[in-house]
C-alpha cells in the first residue's frame, strides 16, 4: 500500500519548471528547516516532546530562511513607494523584487500581474470586486468558503459536491453547456483543504476555455506542495496565502490578467492607488498599484517571495519527504480498527492530508487527546467547508485532519499513529468532561500560561 501511495502522490506533481532560474544541482537540495524545529511542549505526562505538527492546513511555521529574510528587512524597513530615505528606497526595491520572485514562482505569463493582498480569501474577495457586470460564476459547494461565498450570490451556480474528478468535469461541462452569459468565471480548488486531493485543474481549465469562461484557482493548499504553473494550468488568476507556505506574516497573493482588475474601481482606494486627485475626479492608478492602497505590508510580502525561493529551490527534495510520510500515515491510520478515512474524489494524489473519524469519539476529543497526551497538533472541525463535510463526513459531523509538511518528521508519524492506535484500543489516559471552552482534563497537572511575548 505505502508503494502505491507514494506513487500517485508523486504522479500529480509535474509541471514544466519556473521560467526565470535554473533548477539546482542534486546535491545542493535539502529540506528547508522551520524555526519551530526544536519546539518542546509539556504533555499530561510530565514530561516534555518534540512539538509534531500535524496542522501545516491551517498555518505553517516559518521557515528559517524567511525568519532571518524578514529581520533583515526589519533593520532597513520603510514605508514603500515615494520615500527618499535609504531605509524606503531599499524597501521599495525588495518590494518591487518581491513581486518578481512570485511572478516566477506561479508561471506567469508576459502581462500578467502579482497583487500583494491580505490572505487567499481577501485575494478572492479582490477579484469577486473586479468581476465585471453580471458576470456569472460557478463554484463547487466542496470549496473552501473562501472560494464559495465571495461571489454576488444571485448569480453564482454552485455544482454539488463530486464524487470524483472524472465527475467533477462532467458536472462543470453541462453547467456552462447551458449559460449564455456575456462573462463567466469557474472557481477551481487546486488541492482540497479537508482531504488533501489534488482536483484536475487542467481538465477543468481546459473545459472553461472551450466555452469561452475565466479561470481562478484557489491555490492556498496547492502552492506549498505542487509545482504552481498558471500558464501550463491554463487558468486566469491564483490566489494564495503566505501563512500556508512557510511565510507567515500577514500576506497573500492575487497573480494573473490584468484587464478585469484594471478595470474595477479600486478595492482599496486610497493612498498609493492614485494618480491625482482634483475636486470634479479621481485618476486612479493601473497595474497592483491600483488595489495595493495604504501602506501595504511589505514585510509580508518580501517573506513570501523568500518562502517562495526556498520551495522552488528544493521541491524535489520536499516533495519526496512529503510523499514518505504521507504514504507511512495513510497506510498507519488505515491500518487501525474503528478508524475511517475520508475522501470525495477517490482515488487522487494528495497533498498530505489525511482527515479521519474514530469510531465512538467525538473528532474535538480525540484532538485534545493527542495534544494533551502526546504533543501533537492536529485540526478538528468542518474545516470551513460545511457543504463538503455533511456530503463526506455526515451531516453537521465533523472530523479530525492531520496536515504534513516541513514542521513533520518521520517520527511524528509513527507517534500519531500509536497515539490514534492507544486511545482506541485503552482510552484516555486521564478523565476528560466537555466544558464550554472543549475538552479538559481536570486531573492535567501543567501551567500551560506563558508570559506575553512583549
Amino acid at each position: 500500500m505505502q508503494d502505491t501511495a507514494t506513487a500517485s502522490f508523486g504522479a500529480a506533481r509535474t509541471s514544466r519548471p519556473a521560467p526565470s532560474r535554473p533548477a539546482p544541482s542534486r546535491s545542493a537540495q535539502s529540506l528547508p528547516r522551520t524555526v519551530s524545529a526544536e519546539l518542546g511542549v509539556p504533555t499530561v505526562h510530565r514530561t516534555v516532546t518534540d512539538y509534531a505538527n500535524f496542522d501545516h492546513g491551517a498555518t505553517t511555521p516559518a521557515l528559517v530562511s524567511v525568519a532571518e529574510a524578514v529581520r533583515t528587512t526589519e533593520r532597513r524597513y520603510g514605508s514603500v513607494h515615494r520615500g527618499a530615505g535609504y531605509a524606503s528606497r531599499v524597501t521599495t526595491a525588495w518590494f518591487e523584487a518581491a513581486r518578481a520572485e512570485v511572478a516566477s514562482f506561479v508561471g506567469a505569463r508576459p502581462g500578467d500581474e502579482v497583487v500583494f493582498t491580505r490572505n487567499t480569501t481577501d485575494a478572492l474577495r479582490l477579484l469577486a470586486h473586479c468581476l465585471p457586470q453580471n458576470t456569472q460564476v460557478f463554484a463547487w459547494e466542496s470549496a473552501h468558503h473562501a472560494a464559495l461565498l465571495p461571489w454576488p450570490e444571485e448569480r453564482t451556480t454552485r455544482l454539488p459536491v463530486p464524487g470524483s474528478a472524472e465527475h467533477a468535469v462532467r458536472l462543470l461541462r453541462e453547467a456552462l453547456r447551458h449559460t449564455d452569459a456575456e462573462h463567466t468565471l469557474v472557481v477551481i480548488t487546486g488541492a482540497c483543504n479537508v482531504t488533501g486531493e489534488i482536483w484536475p485543474v487542467a481538465e477543468l481549465s481546459a473545459v472553461a476555455r472551450k466555452f469561452g469562461a475565466r479561470t481562478v484557482l484557489d491555490a492556498a493548499q496547492y502552492a506549498p506542495h505542487v509545482p504552481l504553473d498558471i500558464d501550463a494550468l491554463d487558468v486566469d488568476w491564483v490566489a494564495f496565502s503566505g501563512h500556508k507556505l512557510y511565510a507567515p506574516y500577514g500576506a497573500g497573493v492575487l497573480a494573473g490578467r490584468r484587464d478585469w482588475l484594471d478595470a474595477a474601481d479600486p478595492y482599496l482606494p486610497a493612498g498609493g492607488a492614485t494618480i491625482r486627485v482634483r475636486r470634479e475626479r479621481t485618476d486612479w492608478q493601473t497595474g497592483p498599484a491600483r488595489h495595493e492602497g495604504g501602506t501595504p505590508n511589505a514585510t509580508g510580502a518580501i517573506a513570501i517571495a523568500a518562502a517562495c525561493a526556498a520551495l522552488r529551490a528544493n521541491r524535489a527534495t520536499i516533495e519526496a519527504h512529503e510523499a514518505q510520510l504521507y504514504a507511512r500515515l495513510s497506510a498507519g491510520l488505515s491500518a487501525i480498527d474503528g478508524v475511517r478515512i475520508v475522501s470525495a474524489l477517490g482515488d487522487r494524489p494528495n497533498v498530505g492530508v489525511v482527515t479521519f473519524t474514530v469510531e465512538g469519539y467525538d473528532p474535538s476529543l480525540v484532538s485534545q487527546v493527542l495534544a494533551d497526551e502526546h504533543a501533537i497538533a492536529v485540526r478538528d472541525g468542518r474545516f470551513c467547508a460545511h457543504l463538503l463535510c455533511d456530503a463526506i463526513v455526515g451531516d453537521g459531523a465533523s472530523a479530525v485532519r492531520a496536515s504534513l509538511g516541513l514542521a513533520t518528521t518521520g517520527e511524528h508519524v509513527d507517534r500519531l499513529i500509536t497515539g490514534v492506535r492507544r486511545l482506541v484500543e485503552d482510552g484516555p489516559a486521564l478523565s476528560y468532561v466537555r466544558t464550554e471552552e472543549g475538552w479538559s482534563a481536570p486531573a492535567d497537572p501543567r501551567d500551560l500560561s506563558e508570559p506575553l511575548p512583549w
